[in-house]
């Protein structure tokens, strides 16, 4: 029998225009849960699938566990029954348009692990009906979308560009970034065919507020948003590997990088710190080392930053250890206060924070730890469970040092400065420290 391609296509569109679609998306993370919501807000109706079902349960109660989402947006979808959290993936059948946005890390020896993509494209593959669009949002190794995602979805009996569209469009989400959220920010998109891309290119141009960039191949936009992280994750290891070199000269690097700013053209700043944190910066650019590997590429400039990010931990604390001792205080048990664990300020995200190790290297040396983060209550480390507490006079009073991970803006840095007998600040907060044993990265 013969597919109507145009036909199912057109009947697709039209749903999409109309927002008679129901969209689905799979992975209701710090990527799908915002864009889930987004989604709503330009009429459809949305079901959000995820496995984990501590996620599914707080959903429905109208809770949010992600500190961009108040959990009054919540409860206003509820109320309004435009969106529904399951884990039940069998009503992936109702669903016209389906999103991936499921995590992607690598396993310990760097190798990119697919596994969640594959056994969501299983899960579409096995529920979803006929003329339905699939995009994969997660970030993934060039190739992913037509070598694995389209191959499973064809055992299920789907003819990729026929009677089932299949694209790439990688995602954006900055958690925390006041300025640029889910609906203002271009999108970039490549179909495995020219219905497909046509097909997702109409359904993010009728859920967000601007462009949308069509490329020529689902793999093009894979290496787009590799480009992107690891673009930041060499810049970043510059300015940390400059501000060793400075300190050993005695220069002030944010000193430096503000001059440098000044001027108008071919200079873009980046600031030093504890590390790098985050599912982005310290796991994508491996996806992309990965790949090269497969093709006989060695990327020498994507190992060495990686070598040098990874080394600001133990830059940070072999510091704090100097500064300590001009206190005549040793770090070996030394009281240390903590301010912020989450990898970047504002948000209440912990995975691959630098503060991590730091702390471990900290707990290496005996040291008595307290951490303060507004942002979160609980965290890992190697196998133990930490717990934040409230910042207070007596805490900073009672420490040989304050050091500052992660600059939050919601911490009480005067009481710091006044209480503090020692600050070491990774991050050069925004406030004009006047405590006499104040120290910047």
């Amino acid at each position: 029998m013969t597919i109507n391609t145009k036909s199912m296509s057109s009947a697709l569109l039209n749903k999409i225009q109309t927002k008679k679609a129901t969209i689905g998306v799979i992975g209701l993370g710090y990527v799908g849960l915002p864009f889930a919501i987004e989604i709503v807000q330009k009429g459809f109706h949305v079901l959000g699938f995820d496995k984990n079902q501590e996620k599914i349960a707080l959903l429905q109660n109208g809770e949010s566990y992600i500190a961009d989402i108040p959990k009054e947006n919540i409860q206003l979808l509820l109320k309004e029954r435009q969106f529904e959290a399951t884990n039940d993936f069998s009503k992936l059948a109702s669903v016209d348009v389906v999103i991936i946005c499921v995590p992607t890390p690598t396993t310990e020896d760097g190798t990119p692990d697919i596994s969640y993509i594959e056994e969501a494209a299983h899960d579409i593959g096995c529920h979803i009906n006929a003329n339905a669009l699939v995009i994969l949002e997660s970030t993934t190794y060039p190739g992913t979308t037509e070598e694995v995602v389209q191959p499973i979805l064809q055992k299920h009996g789907f003819a990729v560009g026929q009677d089932l569209f299949l694209a790439y469009s990688p995602e954006r989400v900055d958690p925390g970034n006041s300025n640029f959220s889910v609906a203002n920010t271009p999108k970039v998109v490549g179909g495995v065919t020219s219905t497909c891309l046509e097909v997702s290119k109409v359904f993010y141009e009728t859920v967000i507020h601007t462009s949308v960039y069509t490329v020529t191949s689902p793999k093009v936009a894979e290496m787009e948003k590799l480009l992107e992280n690891t673009f930041r994750q060499i810049n970043i290891a510059l300015v940390n590997e400059l501000s060793q070199i400075c300190y050993k000269m005695n220069i002030d690097i944010w000193e430096v990088i503000d001059a440098a700013s000044t001027k108008p053209y071919g200079f873009m700043p980046f600031k030093p710190g504890p590390g790098v944190g985050g599912h982005c910066i310290p796991v994508d650019p491996k996806y992309l080392l990965w790949a090269g590997q497969q093709h006989g590429v060695s990327a020498t400039l994507i190992e060495a930053a990686d070598k040098i990010n990874d080394s600001m931990p133990s830059f940070v604390v072999e510091r704090l250890k100097q500064y300590l001792r001009i206190q005549n205080t040793e770090l070996r048990q030394a009281k240390i206060v903590i301010i912020g664990v989450t990898y970047k300020p504002e948000i209440n995200d912990s995975r691959e924070s630098p503060a991590l190790h730091v702390i471990q290297q900290l707990l290496d040396n005996q040291c008595s730890i307290q951490i303060i983060d507004p942002f979160i209550q609980t965290f890992p480390v190697e196998q133990s469970l930490f717990h934040t507490v409230p910042l207070t006079e007596q805490i900073i009073k009672d420490a040989d040092a304050v050091l500052i991970l992660t600059n939050h803006s919601n911490i009480d840095y005067s009481l710091i400065d006044q209480q503090a007998s020692l600050i070491f600040d990774t991050r050069n907060t925004h406030f004009l420290f006047k405590n006499k044993n104040y120290y910047k990265l």
